[in-house]
């Protein structure tokens, strides 16, 4: 009969086993003696399932299964970096920030490519570990992340003085032995190969079934605290050392540079030499290492100014141009595609690239039957780079726009001093697909089960026509359809449904003005906070507002003009589709920030940081990340670090979350 004690005491000689072989790479034991503690282990949670608890090395083989993943709030937003494609563009980032701070240190870490994962401990066992998502919210995994070996269930070597929860960011990633692995056995199956190990990673997290995801052999590199300087670090570099004593991976090719000359250097070095690796990167990451030139640097409006990604140069492979596509998007732009001979680029498959419009096919000669150089576009968009004349034989042709659109037939314009072609016809089918796809994307009204397919298929069954029509379907319309089964029917009504009280900034977006992105619409929204009061708005009214522009504020009149448009909002209205800011926007929005540059720090009870930041930007404030002179107030929660101290050096009001509510909201 085997007690609770000793139970404890396996459980520490297998996470003890762990370490060694995943973080130490100095394995103690062998392969069969770990699998017969694990064996035991099982056996005993099995005999007494009320002595399993989140941290047991038995979550490592999975066995939970997820109906869905639930989207969570990260805590804190999680930025993009700007990119680097050459040493001219180090050079300049270096310059930017030498007029900033004087003498940086230059830290380097490889560029994972796989997908990065926000882990949450909490006293000091994991608990939640999420996607990136939109970099504000992300999709709860935690059950998958658990069965990745290399991610501790619990902190090591911890000081009693450590914040009460710690956020640790890094990559998720498929060392290619596994992905190989996992290829072979799918092909054996008759199942599916994946075309890298950066898609099999994702796809292998987001199963719904834990236990798939434990035998996909995924590893995890982290890189980051959020606390960070709350536990008196100062450098990223100690940042990593500190990850290390936890109990994480981390990369070990990790270099510090005094100039910008040798950061150089060793991309040039890692460009040749990346191939030799275990594991697939797209470039390196350069970060400023003092914590107190990162504050001093900031932040733009979209990434740090302290970081720069330096991207690898574009693969480049030649194949044949087959033939060249026209394809009509949803403002009526006729894009060219190029049809290639299948050809791997950067370890994908590629059988068409973006050829952008007609002055592009003409000022580098493109023809259809050319031989052509290819390369993706940052590793990621295939583009072509330039044909080979010297290999035609005299059977290429010239492309020619076509005068009518392929879609419906009318006529096709370039307006002067545009690059692109446009159809004239604004109720064409191509343009009422995309403008529908558009409408049910993420950042518009988040209709899951409502992909580009099953759009196409809705269009092409005659039970839609525009994106009003969605809210007239039904599980009768939808029964029989292709691949759409009762639950699948439920699920996007449901969504549907769920989508009509997005609110005014998702529908603005969804809508398609011209020019209107999804900035300018949470601004256009804030400000008029009716679709009625925002239509009766004149050009003057709309300039006045930040980011909108002449030509964006002509655009949004002309959509208000346009008698189709108005059709389709009177019968999204009649649908039930929200025509205000929702419910919880309103409660919490007004003008009360207005001109205000507040920072939060710490960890706060009544929210969750991007939750704040956003409730303070759609009172027309500013959520900053550092403390500066232009500062006008702090929020700090618990262990608050040095931006409360800064705050308080230079006399910024600072105020408790209390203090906050009572000043702000009541």
């Amino acid at each position: 009969m085997k007690s609770y004690e000793s139970l404890q005491h396996l459980k520490e000689r297998i996470v003890q086993a762990e370490y060694q072989y995943y973080i130490l790479d100095d394995p103690q034991i062998s392969d069969a003696e770990y699998d017969a503690l694990l064996v035991e282990l099982l056996a005993i949670e099995k005999e007494h399932p009320e002595w399993v608890d989140a941290d047991s090395p038995s979550k490592r083989v999975g066995g939970f299964v997820a109906e869905q993943f639930a989207k969570v709030a990260h805590y804190g937003s999680m930025l993009s970096l700007d990119n680097a494609f050459n040493a001219e563009d180090l050079w300049a980032f270096d310059k930017r920030v030498r007029e900033m701070v004087a003498d940086p240190e230059y830290v380097v870490e490889l560029k994972i490519d796989g997908l990065t994962l926000a882990l949450t401990y909490e006293g000091p066992a994991l608990r939640r570990g999420a996607t990136r998502g939109d970099g504000v919210y992300g999709e709860d995994i935690t059950e998958n992340v658990r069965t990745i070996r290399d991610v501790p269930l619990k902190l090591r070597d911890l000081d009693p003085s450590i914040p009460a929860r710690v956020d640790v960011r890094g990559e998720g990633y498929m060392p290619k032995e596994s992905f190989r692995r996992l290829n072979v056995e799918r092909e054996e199956g008759g199942q599916a190969v994946f075309a890298n190990p950066r898609n099999a990673a994702a796809g292998s997290l987001r199963q719904q079934d834990s236990r798939i995801t434990a035998q996909r052999g995924l590893r995890y590199f982290a890189y980051q605290i959020l606390q960070a300087q709350d536990l008196g670090l100062a450098t990223q570099t100690e940042t990593l050392e500190q990850l290390k004593r936890w109990g994480f991976s981390v990369n070990p090719c990790v270099k510090v540079f005094a100039g910008i000359e040798d950061v150089i250097g060793y991309c040039a070095d890692m460009t040749d030499q990346r191939h030799t690796l275990p594991y697939d990167i797209d470039g390196l990451v350069l970060k400023v290492n003092s914590y107190a030139q990162q504050q001093e640097l900031g932040f733009t409006s979209k990434c740090p100014r302290w970081a720069i990604a330096y991207k690898f140069p574009a693969e480049q492979v030649e194949t044949s141009l087959l033939d060249i596509e026209i394809t009509v998007g949803r403002t009526g732009v006729l894009t060219p595609t190029a049809v290639l001979k299948d050809v791997a680029v950067a370890g994908t498959m590629v059988a068409r690239a973006a050829l952008h419009n007609l002055d592009y096919i003409q000022s580098k000669d493109i023809r259809i039957g050319d031989h052509v150089i290819i390369h993706k576009a940052g590793d990621i968009i295939p583009e072509v780079v330039k044909t080979l004349p010297e290999r035609r034989d005299g059977s290429e042709k010239e492309f020619v726009m076509p005068a009518v659109c392929p879609c419906c037939g009318d006529g096709v314009v370039r307006l002067s001093g545009e690059a692109a072609h446009r159809c004239v016809n604004p109720q064409c089918p191509g343009q009422q697909r995309e403008m529908i796809i558009h409408f049910v994307s993420r950042n518009a009204m988040n209709v899951d089960g409502a992909g580009a397919a099953t759009i196409s298929l809705l269009l092409q069954e005659g039970l839609i026509r525009d994106a009003g029509d969605l809210y007239g379907l039904t599980e009768d319309k939808l029964a029989g359809l292709e691949r759409m089964g009762k639950r699948s029917a439920q699920n996007l009504l449901g969504a549907l449904e769920d989508s009509k009280r997005r609110g005014l900034a998702c529908l603005l977006f969804g809508l398609g003005i011209r020019n209107v992105g999804n900035k300018a619409a949470k601004a256009l929204a804030t400000r008029f906070r009716s679709m009625d009061s925002l239509r009766q708005a004149d050009l003057e009214e709309l300039q006045a507002i930040p980011d909108v522009g002449l030509v964006m504020a002509q655009n949004v009149v002309k959509f208000f003009q346009d008698s189709a448009n108005r059709d389709l909002l009177e019968k999204l209205r009649s649908a039930g589709v929200l025509m205000s800011v929702n419910a919880e926007d309103e409660s919490e929005s007004n003008d009360v920030f207005v001109g205000m540059s507040i920072v939060v720090t710490g960890t706060l009870s009544k929210w969750a940081r991007a939750e704040i930041e956003q409730i303070i930007e759609r009172g027309g404030g500013k959520a900053s990340s550092s403390v500066s002179r232009k500062t006008t107030c702090v929020l700090a929660g618990e262990n608050a670090g040095s931006k409360l101290l800064k705050a308080q050096t230079l006399g910024i009001p600072v105020y408790s979350e209390e203090e906050f509510v009572e000043k702000f909201f009541s």
